[in-house]
């Protein structure tokens, strides 16, 4: 909902600032008052074309403000935002500010994050809808037709669109398996040869790796090997270190008694005999460990100089070699198992889509049983309106399966004939101005609170009728309000006598500047403003009678 416009030097608006309420609002002043400036200024703020001839005379800038309560729709402007790059919270109000200079440069703010003007305009349609003779947007727009008479109908698309989703997903997964055999037929002897070289290689994740560290050990093992036979042969054997320690240690036993001396050094000889002994076990140890066979040197060198070659060749990881050939080993079974598994893909495509079509036709009778109501609602507000020599059509067709999509397989557009015998063609290639309002409205009527924007904005919805029919559209207008913000600019006084809110605009002149103002009126306001819409310039006492008529009557 709209609750506040700020608006800074556009044509002949100095400043403004205005609020606004839920219900309907009207707008009403003499002709030329400039009531196209503020519904331009709306257009501006919600990313219509800037127009560097908004810019008030004499001023650098100018600037449009409008404050809404996103309500319902706050959720997926904050979404939408956030693709954007921007932070919203759902439930906050929101603030577009468009900004536009002299020179025809502009600027556009949300909350005062900066954004685009684009973005701006998906914004707005999500927030007011503006009906008036050059709008081709809303109802005007058949590409949301089919939403609203669903909306309309309780026409569940829910069941459609998964089924949908399954039929394309079984379609892609048969394009894709018809590409693969048909490539890979091409490669058969290529995958044959390969599979097999990989099949007798028989790589293993790691095995790089692995073999890389045995034969890394056993260079080692070769370097040091004659190092550690000499060092074994000179601590060990009969005539080695260790041996003679142990001699020493024996012959010292014998007289360690003899002085507190030898004693002592018959306990460092046992501790050296000890120590040498681990160091034998350890030289043992590390023999063994180093210890290799030339001939299987030359087989682990040949293995791992082989594997890399091998993924080289192939151009992967040497251990993402098993997974390629399990792989290609897939794609030569598939190309083996020829048509039969193509003939099973193609099976659950067929039942996929014989699901969809199912689903979509029943999705069709429920459209079409909807438009016969909706046809006969939208005919039910045609004659109040002056319209009673048109006729209105929901036309619900099939679309080529080219077209088809997850709402179905019709396409949905509202269409009028004006005239007895004339043919049924689009809203907006029939009807125009006041008329083509009042056929909006009459829809907006019938659909209730099926879909559509919380604020909409009617210009001049009685163009051109009077008395009873404009009285008509002023219930209907009253009527529509209760459940969304409703904007009026009007000249006829029935509409005017049934606005919750209502603002006068007005121009003056100084004789050097004009300006054009807005301001709320209060009940005498009002009567005076309804009876001068009566009566024109000179207001009569019973313009003022038949403007209290008025108010009273609603």
């Amino acid at each position: 909902m709209l609750t506040a416009l700020s608006i800074r030097n556009i044509v002949l608006i100095e400043e403004l600032d205005l609020d606004f309420a839920a219900g309907l609002g009207v707008l009403t002043g003499e002709t030329g008052a400039g009531k196209s400036i503020l519904l331009d200024s709306l257009g501006l703020a919600l990313g219509m074309r800037a127009d560097s001839g908004l810019v008030r005379h004499g001023a650098a800038q100018a600037s449009v403000t409008a404050t809404f309560e996103p309500g319902e729709v706050g959720a997926r402007i904050a979404a939408l935002a956030e693709d954007s790059g921007l932070s919203l919270e759902p439930d906050e109000p929101l603030m577009i500010r468009r900004t536009l200079k002299a020179d025809g440069g502009s600027r556009a703010f949300l909350n005062d994050q900066p954004c685009s003007a684009a973005l701006l305009r998906e914004v707005g349609t999500m927030l007011v809808e503006i009906h008036g003779q050059h709008d081709d947007r809303g109802l005007l727009n058949p590409s949301g037709h089919r939403a609203l008479l669903d909306a309309f109908g309780r026409c569940d698309s829910a069941g459609v669109n998964a089924a949908y989703d399954r039929w394309r997903a079984a379609a892609t997964a048969l394009e894709r398996a018809r590409e693969e055999v048909a490539n890979a037929a091409r490669d058969r002897d290529y995958l044959t040869h390969v599979v097999a070289e990989l099949t007798a290689f028989a790589p293993e994740p790691g095995e790089e790796e692995a073999l890389a560290l045995e034969r890394a050990t056993m260079q080692k093992g070769a370097k040091l090997g004659e190092d550690l036979t000499a060092i074994a042969d000179l601590l060990g054997g009969s005539d080695g270190g260790l041996a003679q320690l142990r001699q020493a240690a024996r012959r010292l036993d014998r007289i360690a008694p003899e002085h507190e001396a030898l004693a002592e050094a018959l306990s460092a000889l046992d501790r050296a005999v000890i120590e040498a002994s681990e160091a034998e076990e350890a030289l043992e140890r590390a023999g063994d460990a180093l210890s290799y066979d030339p001939a299987r040197l030359e087989a682990v060198e040949t293995r791992l100089f082989d594997l890399r070659a091998l993924a080289r060749k192939h151009q992967v990881a040497a251990d993402d070699l098993a997974a390629l050939a399990e792989e290609l080993a897939g794609r030569l079974a598939r190309i083996e198992a020829g048509e039969e598994g193509l003939a099973g893909l193609a099976r659950g495509e067929r039942e996929a889509r014989g699901a969809y079509e199912a689903a979509a036709r029943a999705l069709s009778a429920q459209r079409m049983e909807a438009a016969g109501r909706l046809d006969l609602a939208v005919a039910g507000e045609l004659a109040p309106l002056k319209l009673d020599a048109a006729r209105f059509r929901t036309v619900v067709e099939a679309l080529p399966d080219t077209q088809w999509g997850p709402q179905g397989m019709d396409r949905v557009e509202f269409t009028i004939s004006t005239n007895p015998g004339a043919p049924f063609a689009p809203l907006m290639k029939i009807a125009s101005g006041g008329e083509l309002s009042r056929f909006i409205l009459a829809l907006k009527v019938a659909l209730a609170e099926q879909g559509g924007a919380r604020t909409m904005i009617f210009d001049e919805i009685d163009r051109g009728v009077g008395g009873a029919v404009a009285s008509a559209i002023g219930e209907r207008l009253a009527r529509l309000a209760s459940g969304v913000q409703l904007l009026v600019v009007t000249h006829s006084p029935q509409v005017a006598a049934r606005g919750a809110g209502h603002m006068l605009i007005a121009k003056s002149s100084d004789g050097i500047v004009t300006r054009t103002d807005v301001r709320p009126l209060d009940e005498a306001g009002r009567r005076e403003e309804i009876a001068r819409m009566l009566s024109g310039a000179d207001i009569t006492a019973e313009a003022r009678a038949q403007a209290d008529r008025l108010l009273e009557g609603v």
